[in-house]
Parts: C-alpha cells; sequence; structure tokens
C-alpha cells in the first residue's frame, strides 16, 4: 500500500484564527493526500515567548473538520501547556475525534533560547498513518542521529519533521534531513516555515526524501504544497541494499591513545 504525503510550505500570519484557515487551505489543496505535514509553531507564527494554543481551543473545529472531509491525517506545530509547562508540540487532526487527544507529540530537543519558555518532551512518537509507521519530529530534534535511529529501530518508515529554520541555514537543513533519510533507510517528510514572523525571516525548505536522501518533491515557491507517494517495495529494497539500519550496533568503549 502506498502512502500520499504532502510538506507544507506557509508564512505564519501570526494570529491563531488567520493561521488555522491557511492549513484548512493546506488541506484543501492537498487534494485528499493521506498525510499532510505543516511547520514547526504555526499556530501562532515561531517566536519567543511562543503563543499558546489549547488543543482543545473551539478554534481548531475547523482544522479538524477539514481533515475528516478529505480524510487526511493532518500535523500542525503549536506550543501547548502541559503539566510541567508549555511544550512545543505537534496537533494531529484525522487519528481520532478526541479533541483532548490531539497532542501527539512534545518537541524532546528544545534548541537555544526556546529552553527558557518551555520544557522537553519525554517521548519518542510514531503514529499509524494508513498503515504506515510514521515517526514525529520538531525541527532541533532532526539535528540528532539518534533521534531518527530510535524511531527506525523502532519501526518507523517515515520520518516527519516540522521545522523553522531561520534564513541563511538552508545548507545545514538539507544535509540534517538528506542523512536522516539515508541512514536509516527511510523516508522523510519536511514542513518548512516561510516568511517572516514577528521580525524574524524563514526559509522554507519543505521536501520530501526517498530513503537514499533524494528529493521527490520541493516546495521551490515561497508557499506550496511537496507532494509525493511513498512506495514501500522502494523502502525494503533500499534498506536490503544498504544495511545500516540492520547492522547498527552499541559503540565499544572509547580509548585515548
Amino acid at each position: 500500500m502506498t502512502l500520499t504525503v504532502a510538506a507544507g510550505q506557509f508564512a505564519s500570519a501570526g494570529d491563531v484564527e488567520t493561521d488555522i484557515a491557511t492549513v484548512v487551505r493546506a488541506v484543501q489543496q492537498a487534494g485528499g493526500a493521506n498525510l499532510l505535514v505543516m511547520p514547526e509553531l504555526f499556530l501562532g507564527g515561531y517566536r519567543l515567548p511562543p503563543i499558546v494554543v489549547g488543543e482543545s481551543d473551539p478554534r481548531l473545529q475547523p482544522i479538524a473538520d477539514a481533515a475528516a472531509a478529505a480524510g487526511t491525517v493532518v500535523l500542525v506545530g503549536a506550543c501547548l501547556d502541559g503539566p510541567d509547562g508549555f511544550t512545543i508540540s505537534t496537533l494531529a487532526f484525522g487519528l481520532g475525534d478526541d479533541p483532548a487527544a490531539r497532542r501527539v507529540y512534545d518537541k524532546q530537543n528544545p534548541c537555544g533560547d526556546e529552553g527558557q519558555h518551555v520544557v522537553p518532551g519525554s517521548e519518542s512518537v510514531i503514529i499509524d498513518v494508513r498503515g504506515w509507521a510514521v515517526g514525529l519530529s520538531i525541527c532541533y530534534d532532526g539535528c540528532f542521529p539518534e533521534h531518527a535511529r530510535a524511531v527506525a529501530l523502532a519501526g518507523a518508515e517515515v520520518y516527519a519533521a516540522s521545522v523553522a529554520y531561520f534564513a541563511g541555514s538552508a545548507h545545514r537543513r538539507e544535509v540534517y534531513y538528506r542523512a536522516r533519510a539515508v541512514e536509516n533507510g527511510m523516508y522523510a517528510v519536511v514542513s518548512g516555515l516561510s516568511g517572516s514572523v514577528a521580525g524574524a525571516e524563514f526559509d522554507g525548505g519543505s521536501a520530501v526524501y526517498d530513503p537514499e536522501g533524494r528529493v521527490l518533491a520541493s516546495v521551490e515557491e515561497t508557499e506550496g504544497l511537496a507532494i509525493a507517494t511513498l512506495d514501500r517495495p522502494l523502502l525494503k529494497a533500499t534498506r536490503a541494499a544498504h544495511t545500516m539500519l540492520a547492522d547498527v550496533r552499541e559503540p565499544g568503549p572509547v580509548v585515548r591513545r
């Protein structure tokens, strides 16, 4: 069974209701894709301190309605309030009908000044989308090979990353996600924030990479969708030919000579 994915690249208006309307538009543009990934902290835009959104906020209902109508699982970045503090998180629509269960993942690796405003998540997460195992990531998580490796070893076939990279850092972003794909033999779906928020410029970079790190689809304009259909036989063939995931071993002790 194939999986059609869409990586969204849009500018946040910095206003939650306007951003919700953009997500609904993206769902409609995705044309019934099985999975749509939207950028990090999209609802309210990437800023510090972040704008906090309630996971059961009634304003989110249009996204839930659009996801249901399209048959699409929609992943959207937002700052949420948790028992231990605020988190940079992923909300999921289309996985179930319970608004209280929309929070599916909390960023485990806050970056730089983010740590002054949010607490790290404690769990890696895989969700099921049409029978495919999708590991979740938010921006700085993807800079750590261990993060993607953990979900790959647990069965992930797709690494879905919501990101917000400042203008000028495209070279690092491309290296990170091509590497995460090839070293684990899995697809990577990267959704990048574009435009300007709170005085900062973001450079998008939304793309879908195959299990060898090759670009299947990308967004070349300021806004749009990178849409691709993922093929499981290709994933299996890649992992059979390039066996890094199967061959991974715990490193031995480090000695100085």
